[in-house]
């Protein structure tokens, strides 16, 4: 099976370069704790489904001074259905995925979000017709498992949120596939600015049907929670240019102690254990993945984007 991670983020590195990919992780996974906390603290206040929107219309005025700079040249390209595509499924995938965090525990959630790698390499294997061998099977039904071991069904209500952060993960894992497929020719700029292009008005579209106008304070959060999705998906692109992808993907699993502390000391929440052990048995499953997935010794990676 080909490698799932874009030709773009593949760059083989010495060891102060693995140091500062792993520092770029460390910050993305504290990040992305401190949003999901904050999404979920907002939710009780306004719809998920309009602070999706902000999240990506301020997501995308990020991306002003690029245009300043460059004009137009982020937006060349052939494959606009294919970013099209992408820009939907990051769209689903953040409308479910915000909807899920607000009955979630954080813990849970990003327990589950572990799964969104297995769900792209099966979808690797059933759309792209990749290969997989014995090994990476292993690795999937150990990580699935992990994902049972996470809900217990029949042991314990599963409920809506966490269904809802599964379905997420598998839009996500779609979106992993597309990104894959542009990869091979579209820089990360383009990529990511198209994203959120098509992400906007979709967004934008289901805030329509909960629409309630935010305060001054509420709009202020919400886009700090844009900006600070782009400054994540800034410092995950950052981390697996300077080291490979199975050196800086532990680092990620912090995440699940980020989010235990903050579920604890704001909304009282206490992971279980079927979450932390679920968890683990996930994300070893896929940091596997990734290792069976880096480049060879004596592989010449492709040149990163710009």
């Amino acid at each position: 099976m080909k490698s799932l991670i874009p030709p773009f983020s593949r760059q083989r590195s010495a060891g102060p370069n693995t140091l500062r990919g792993m520092g770029y992780m460390l910050v993305m996974a504290v990040c992305a704790s401190v949003l999901n906390a904050t999404v979920k603290y907002l939710s009780a206040e306004i719809h998920p489904f309009e602070i999706t929107f902000f999240r990506a219309l301020f997501g995308f005025l990020a991306f002003v001074p690029l245009f300043v700079r460059h004009g137009w040249a982020p937006l060349r390209t052939e494959r606009l259905g294919l970013h099209a595509v992408r820009g939907v499924l990051t769209g689903i995938g953040l409308l479910i995925l915000f909807w899920g965090l607000g009955m979630t525990p954080l813990a849970k959630a990003q327990a589950l979000s572990f799964s969104t790698p297995l769900f792209a390499t099966v979808l690797a294997f059933t759309v792209l017709g990749e290969k997989i061998r014995f090994r990476r099977i292993a690795a999937l039904v150990t990580g699935f498992v992990g994902t049972v071991v996470v809900l217990r069904p029949g042991m314990i209500e599963i409920g809506a949120g966490p269904l809802l952060i599964l379905l997420s993960a598998i839009a996500f894992g779609g979106m992993m596939i597309a990104i894959k497929m542009l990869a091979r020719t579209e820089t990360s700029t383009t990529i990511t600015v198209y994203m959120a292009l098509f992400t906007t008005p979709l967004t934008f579209l289901a805030a329509l049907f909960v629409w309630q106008t935010p305060t001054w304070s509420q709009l202020g959060v919400m886009a700090a929670i844009g900006f600070l999705s782009t400054f994540i998906h800034l410092c995950l692109a950052q981390a697996i240019k300077e080291a490979d992808i199975s050196a800086v993907l532990p680092v990620n699993f912090t995440s699940l102690i980020w989010a235990s502390v903050i579920g604890f000391a704001v909304f009282g929440e206490t992971p279980d254990a079927g979450t932390w052990i679920g968890g683990t048995i996930i994300f070893a499953a896929v940091v596997f993945i990734a290792f069976r997935e880096r480049p060879q010794q004596g592989e010449t990676p492709p040149p990163a984007s710009d």
